[in-house]
């Protein structure tokens, strides 16, 4: 075999991974530099978490090599936060400290540097388990960072983690590699591939690309043509097509189309690409979205102007699938949700959107019986929740209700007879070849398929999913998605939730909740509202991040532009002169994840 180098600095090179025969990493080669943000991106399955086992010391490759720091020196969050959640967060963080042989003095002046940058300096007794998502894992990377690591590495940090707190934990990143340290985060959120300094995108364990993002889309040897649902396309016949809000996007030859707009289009494309070159083939299938056991036809009309079907198949106003009025679900004297009100229609795909502790979840929980609200009214499918509406509901929550040590076959069995089918649906295409597997032994992609076949394998009225596609890749997250507009167009109301802001386009309608309360309802325009943001262009996005964010903006990141929502620009400028920032401070149109900000402050 060849001799390679190692890289400079910490890193793998020519690394190889073999597991039962399979090859989860392939003669893999990255660098890791001190003082800079790397990200690994790639669809469930591509070792994202395999490589960032290695660089800790808790994966042994078969061949190449490792550079690690010192144990003592690495900081490492998994993918389940880190957090003990029986302990506190102060408990959490002195267990750490004395792991890693913290003087006192030393863990409790980082402790509080780090939890007050987090905004967990005022819950030092809430239990771990008591924290919402987004605040677990702020305190998971305060955690790994305790040490003060010479080498972090981050194993999908933001991963069902609302916009408002991926601001929070950009913010201790972008310091710590500001102080020098190096940082490895595997995600599968592109937007935020866009602002490492260097970008590995992976497929079934082998590298596709490796460079800077924003030279992602050179490598692409075909070219994108962008299209809006119903509009007919070039005429050329693409090597696939995706979906991304109410548009198709398709892969095409070189120059029939424009080159990937975006980071996102980049790696479906690479991807595709190298996919068709292995096989051989002309085109390339996506995974098959997951069938219903019943399927049905129907296409609805005049949905947005808040019509439905009836059976008979004519134009008919009728009243919501889900209706919500003034509801209030409260534990003792705190208010998880204050005083909602929604309505979900046959046919309507309605979008939840939140911070975490917003009050989303436990809105769902409700309109499913599932808890009782303390006031209020809510009718699902014309009554009142009860068992009865449960059967005519499908459900994907967040842990997706699957039982890991049932293969997937007897998942499906349980199911079938839960809901007193006739017979046992056969798994989804893609799960054909899984069928006697242990569900725990799939990747969360594969698990998320299946727990869409499940949900729908008894022809619901009523389709209910939260958070359904966290942590999975664009491509089978664009199947999924064309599995919920399936049931839409069939008649089937539709109510998710998602942190995925991209995911709203995709929505017919929304609604957005901060501290249990509904702030805004509507299409997205209306939702948007003519709400303007300040958009920096400069050559450091981190300094002009952190010295925003340092005075008292509410700040966030698309790509590797620094934004800031409901500001004037002149006063933007002012504060990143003041800290000695290049930049220039122009108006734009706000984001939503920007709404969503204003609205939990």
């Amino acid at each position: 075999m060849t001799a390679v180098t190692a890289p400079p600095g910490w890193g793998v090179a020519g690394v190889t991974v073999r597991r039962g025969g399979r090859t989860v990493l392939d003669a893999v080669t990255l660098p890791v530099p001190a003082g800079r943000i790397t990200a690994v991106v790639g669809g469930d399955g591509a070792g994202k978490t395999t490589l960032a086992r290695l660089l800790v010391g808790r994966e042994v490759p078969d061949a190449g090599e490792v550079r690690r720091a010192d144990p003592r020196r690495t900081g490492f969050l998994p993918a389940t936060s880190g957090v003990w959640g029986d302990l506190s967060v102060a408990e959490n963080v002195d267990l750490v400290a004395r792991a890693y042989g913290l003087a006192a003095g030393t863990a409790r002046d980082r402790a509080d540097r780090l939890l007050t940058a987090a905004g967990l300096a005022d819950v030092p007794h809430r239990l771990g388990r008591e924290l919402s998502g987004g605040m677990r894992q702020k305190l998971g990377l305060c955690l790994a960072l305790l040490p003060d690591p010479e080498l972090v590495v981050l194993d999908e940090p933001s991963t069902g983690v609302d916009p408002v707190s991926r601001v929070g934990l950009w913010r201790l990143l972008s310091a710590a590699a500001a102080g020098g340290t190096a940082v490895l985060l595997t995600t599968t959120y592109l937007d935020e591939a866009e602002r490492a300094a260097t970008v590995l995108v992976l497929d079934a364990g082998t590298g596709v690309y490796r460079g800077d993002p924003a030279e992602a889309a050179s490598r692409v040897r075909g070219s994108v043509a962008v299209h809006r649902l119903g509009e007919p396309d070039a005429g050329a016949v693409p090597l696939a097509r995706w979906r991304r809000g109410d548009a198709v996007h398709a892969l095409l030859g070189p120059g029939e189309g424009a080159p990937p707009a975006d980071l996102e289009d980049a790696v479906i494309a690479l991807t595709l690409e190298r996919r068709a070159a292995r096989s051989g083939a002309s085109e390339v299938a996506r995974p098959a979205p997951p069938s219903r056991h019943r399927v049905t036809t129907r296409r609805v009309e005049g949905v947005s102007a808040g019509y439905s079907l009836d059976v008979s198949g004519t134009r008919s106003t009728s009243s919501g699938a889900v209706e919500a009025v003034g509801v209030v679900t409260a534990f003792g004297g705190f208010r998880a949700v204050d005083d909602v009100s929604l309505t979900v229609r046959p046919g309507q795909v309605l979008g939840l959107l939140g911070a975490n502790g917003a009050g989303k979840t436990t809105l769902i929980r409700t309109v499913l019986g599932l808890l009782a609200p303390t006031s209020g009214v809510v009718r699902v499918l014309g009554g009142a929740p009860s068992r009865d509406t449960r059967r005519r509901i499908g459900y994907v929550p967040q842990g997706l209700g699957l039982a890991a040590d049932l293969t997937v076959a007897e998942n499906l069995a349980f199911v079938a007879a839960a809901y007193g089918l006739d017979a046992v649906p056969e798994p989804p295409a893609d799960l054909a070849a899984q069928r006697d597997r242990l569900v725990g032994a799939l990747g969360l992609g594969l698990q998320r398929r299946l727990a869409f076949a499940a949900a729908l394998s008894h022809a619901p009225e009523l389709l209910v999913l939260d958070e359904p596609t966290s942590g999975v890749d664009p491509l089978a997250r664009a199947a999924l998605w064309d599995t919920v507009h399936e049931q839409a167009e069939s008649g089937v109301a539709v109510l998710v939730t998602t942190h995925y802001m991209q995911e709203a386009e995709q929505c017919d309608a929304l609604v957005l909740m901060a501290r249990g309360r509904r702030v805004a309802a509507g299409s997205l325009a209306d939702v948007l509202d003519g709400t303007t943001a300040v958009e920096v262009a400069t050559p450091d996005w981190q300094a002009a991040f952190g010295a925003l964010g340092a005075a008292g903006f509410p700040v966030t990141v698309a790509g590797r532009a620094v934004r800031v929502a409901g500001a004037d620009p002149a006063d933007v400028a002012r504060a990143l002169a003041a800290a000695g920032v290049r930049g220039d401070a122009r108006p734009v149109p706000a984001r939503l994840e920007e709404v969503l900000t204003l609205g939990s402050r």
